[in-house]
């Protein structure tokens, strides 16, 4: 079948205009041994961008695929970082070369917060799904899922030198957890409202928490010797040694006085911050001696942890002041006073050392100490800002210095505009505050210039020149080559919401919320101060109407305007005369955006109602009304000389429609916020468009042709994977809903393992009944027959079919091991068991294969034990694996010593 109408693929080219996302924190890093404090990681959108902050330069971007980055975390060792997705999704990357080779798939749903162990070996992350799940960073594998909170995790913590886990949580309960036990031991509920923050301090002898109020509550932690006296169940590393035979009564009782036995917290007193709504991050620095803490304002509160010696050196200070004070007094009344006691508060112990403003409200913050006392701050703000600062915390007044502010890559606030230049070169984007032009082909910005809030744009013919509608009713020409604003015209008595230039190039027209549509020609006019000429506007005509101008556009061949008011109609007019010639009604809610094609022939008009129409401009007709987006169109634009036309909405989405098939071609996805506006090259190459995520994204078009078809299938496709990872938990057979549970999750991939893992058991079944029908024919034959020919996929590997089995499972993700055996269906388990005596034997992947047999046994224990043929492979596993691993051991010992 050949292809009618070939439609070519537009793709995901650049993500630029964000310099830091606000869902993820702020991070150092070091990178390849440099400088520390130089460099900082933070989100953007999907991907992870390292900052160079001494020259404001982006050094790094470690590439994410699809969903939000919600939290990063650098290893201890400063080589690979751990990013956090909106899918639950974990990937470690490799600083050295941005790569990533580990990811843990066990959250449902966004990542909030991750924490390494202070060997790095170990992974801790929480989530929006309530449940805290430990990692092994070294076997790429998932240890356990923690369950007991009901609400959002906030922060989570593991002690050095105990195998502890604490975490805190929005349902207002801190929790500690034995990692030896995967069992909840202690819940603290001191707290009134969500807990936001937590820090370990004093050698972690203390903890300090944030909640919703003014206070920061500390919480002493004294860790309790090991009872072990007769007739009482022994505890070893928190974990109880009870009999099998005790009852639960039993049992319960032991766990209730469980925390007792390993440590236990009580209430030190509180710290006051100065800001009165709730801690939105609470962080120290590596040596936990500094405190950095924040609310929902622009002001950094430092705090700074006394050693013991520093306690001490001012308690005696106290002290004396007391005795001087009572030797006063005992002079002035005669009376012998008692000896002064001075009492240790929490003040003398955690001091306030300066309070940083920055210059917008603080959404994330990071600090570092470095060798010579000297602090760095990090601070990633609400308005798409990274701040720096430094002081030096050994002197009595320490005063914060700015070392760097990165702006120059971003707007502040959303971008509502964009245009093309007339070359395709350069792109124009505009926001409340700034005009900036960047070059498409670097994406570097060239121009930054201040202007009103921005609502429409066009670039002047020449290139030379801008002009800009803003929400004051105000035309603002700009001059590129010096960045500066030649003239501010009061256009309107509203606000300008549509700009659009004459097909003839001589002039623009304007439409406003002030009921008029104004036309303007451009003119040259000499400078009162310069004496050059420059470009000016004339006002020329007026169309004054009855409601709100909310969009306008000339016909591409000058004869017709088109206006789109608040009344839900689009009015046409005849440019020449200004008569009135056609009303296009039909939208429910008002038509935001609306485009002729190049032809004239047809006009499209999106609307808040979700829907975009089609119409004949001869007579006005509706070709097609189309369901368009989830939510508000608030972008329409043909592309040169075709008509397809690309559409942005409320819902992220940007889609791509053919106007004579009526047909949806494509959908760019990529966008994490409302899209507000897009813009098309005038070659139809480029696409630039702005979303309220603060990222500008460019789209460029390929030589791939779309198949509809099968466009749809993948759509499909897509679909059905996300609900998969938004199905149900796989069952552990066996395992009780308690407070621990497997890590892993159901995904698309695990899936498909299992999938390959049971192909390759069939063509091993089919290739050892192709051997024993062979060995029949033969025997029956009384000679030597041909032997049959193997299955092409190991012709393909030149791989026996057993080894090809282990190949197989081999490249399953480690961490998606269990999670992909759990989906194996048991009637392929008895073969694979046979298959693992056979590796261990020889001495294959033994370490690989053993825990592929643990957990197979595991969870169809009660299957396996049942069946009587399986009872002398499981004796004879039992013999290999005990005798393999411990010759594997003991040549492991020979090789160190």
């Amino acid at each position: 079948m050949g292809l009618t109408k070939q439609y070519l693929r537009y793709v995901a080219s650049a993500v630029f205009g964000v310099i830091g996302s606000q869902k993820a924190n702020i991070s150092y890093v070091t990178l390849r041994g440099g400088e520390r404090g130089r460099y900082v990681a933070v989100a953007a959108c999907e991907h992870v961008f390292i900052w160079d902050v001494r020259k404001g330069e982006k050094v790094l971007i470690l590439q994410g695929q699809k969903h939000e980055v919600t939290f990063i975390c650098p290893s201890p060792d400063g080589v690979h970082v751990a990013v956090g997705y909106e899918d639950g999704a974990v990937r470690i990357f490799s600083l050295l070369n941005g790569e990533t080779n580990v990811s843990f798939n066990g959250h449902k749903s966004a990542v909030s917060i991750i924490q390494y162990d202070a060997l790095g070996a170990r992974l801790v992350t929480g989530s929006k799904d309530t449940d805290v799940i430990v990692w092994d960073v070294i076997n790429e594998s998932g240890l356990y899922r923690l369950k007991g909170h009901k609400d959002v995790i906030t922060q989570a913590l593991f002690l050095k030198d105990k195998n502890l886990l604490v975490t805190c949580s929005k349902d207002s309960f801190v929790k500690w957890w034995d990692l030896d036990t995967q069992h909840c031991f202690k819940t603290l509920v001191g707290h009134r409202s969500e807990v936001w923050g937590m820090a370990l301090l004093n050698r972690e002898n203390r903890l300090l928490t944030g909640s919703a109020d003014s206070e920061l509550r500390a919480w002493d932690i004294r860790y309790l010797e090991e009872e072990k006296a007769e007739g009482e169940p022994r505890v070893k590393k928190g974990k109880t040694l009870l009999d099998e035979d005790e009852d639960e009564g039993k049992q319960e009782e032991e766990d209730e006085s469980l925390d007792e036995r390993i440590l236990s917290c009580k209430k030190a007193g509180s710290i006051l911050r100065e800001a009165r709504d709730r801690v939105v991050s609470l962080t120290t620095d590596a040596k936990n001696r500094i405190i950095a803490c924040h609310g929902n304002d622009s002001v950094l509160e430092l705090f700074t942890v006394l050693s013991e010696e520093e306690v001490q050196k001012k308690m005696t200070k106290k002290l004396k002041k007391a005795k001087k004070k009572a030797a006063k007094s005992q002079e002035e009344t005669g009376e012998e006073a008692a000896e002064p006691v001075v009492e240790k508060m929490l003040k003398d112990e955690i001091i306030r050392l300066i309070n940083i403003k920055a210059s917008a409200k603080i959404r994330w913050v990071d600090c570092l100490s470095c060798a010579s006392g000297e602090l760095k701050v990090a601070l990633l703000l609400q308005n798409n800002t990274v701040e720096t600062y430094s002081l030096k915390t050994s002197d009595k007044t320490p005063t914060a210095n700015k070392t760097a502010r990165l702006t120059l890559g971003g707007h502040r606030t959303d971008v509502r505009t964009l245009a093309f230049s007339s070359d395709n070169l350069a792109v124009l984007s505009a926001s409340g505050d700034t005009v900036k032009v960047w070059n498409r082909s670097t994406l570097q910005v060239i121009r930054t210039m201040a202007c009103e809030y921005a609502l429409c744009s066009l670039f002047v013919p020449g290139d030379r020149q801008i002009i800009l509608g803003t929400k004051s009713g105000k035309l603002q020409i700009f001059e590129l080559a010096s960045g500066s604003l030649l003239e501010t015209v009061d256009a309107h008595d509203g606000a300008l919401w549509s700009l659009c230039l004459a097909p003839d190039q001589r002039g623009i027209v304007s439409g406003s919320a002030d009921k008029t549509v104004k036309f303007w020609d451009f003119e040259l006019i000499k400078d009162k101060e310069s004496g050059q000429k420059r470009l000016t506007v004339k006002h020329t005509r007026t169309l004054q109407l009855e409601e709100d101008v909310l969009c306008v556009k000339f016909s591409p061949d000058h004869r017709l305007v088109a206006v789109s008011l608040l009344d839900c109609t689009v009015k046409v007019f005849y440019t020449d005369t200004l008569k009135f010639f056609l009303s296009l009604y039909g939208h429910k809610l008002p038509v935001l955006c609306l485009d002729i094609s190049h032809d004239s022939a047809l006009i499209a008009t999106g609307s808040a109602d979700r829907n975009v129409k089609i119409w004949g401009l001869d007579f006005g007709d509706c070709h097609r009304s189309m369901f368009a987006h989830d939510d508000s169109v608030m972008f329409l634009q043909f592309v040169p000389k075709t008509h397809l036309f690309f559409t942005a909405g409320k819902d992220k989405k940007i889609k791509q429609w053919d106007a004579d098939k009526f047909e949806h071609i494509q959908t760019l996805e990529g966008h994490h916020r409302e899209v507000w506006c897009l813009a098309i090259s005038p070659n139809g190459d480029h696409i630039v468009s702005s979303s309220h995520d603060k990222s500008l994204r460019l789209w460029e078009r390929t030589r791939e042709p779309i198949i509809l078809e099968e466009e749809r299938e993948m759509e499909r496709e897509a679909e059905f994977e996300e609900s998969m990872a938004k199905g149900d938990v796989p069952v552990v057979p066996g395992e009780t809903q308690g407070e621990a549970a497997p890590a892993g999750k159901k995904t698309m991939e695990t899936v498909k393992a299992a999938e390959r893992i049971m192909e390759a058991l069939e063509i091993y079944k089919a290739e050892a009944r192709k051997m024993e029908e062979h060995k029949y024919a033969c025997e029956h034959a009384g000679k030597e027959l041909p032997p049959p020919k193997p299955n092409p996929i190991l012709v393909a590997f030149n791989v026996t079919p057993s080894r090809y089995v282990l190949d197989v499972i081999k490249k399953v993700r480690s961490s998606e091991l269990e999670v992909s055996l759990l989906v194996l269906p048991f009637p392929y388990v008895p073969e694979l068991l046979q298959l693992f005596s056979s590796y261990i034997q020889q001495g294959l992947e033994v370490e690989l294969v053993c825990r592929c047999l643990f957990f197979l046994l595991k969870i169809h224990f009660g299957q396996i034990s049942s069946n009587q043929m399986l009872l002398s492979v499981i004796d004879e596993l039992r013999t290999n694996t005990l005798s393999k691993i411990t010759e594997i051991r003991v040549r492991n010992v020979w090789k160190k010593s």
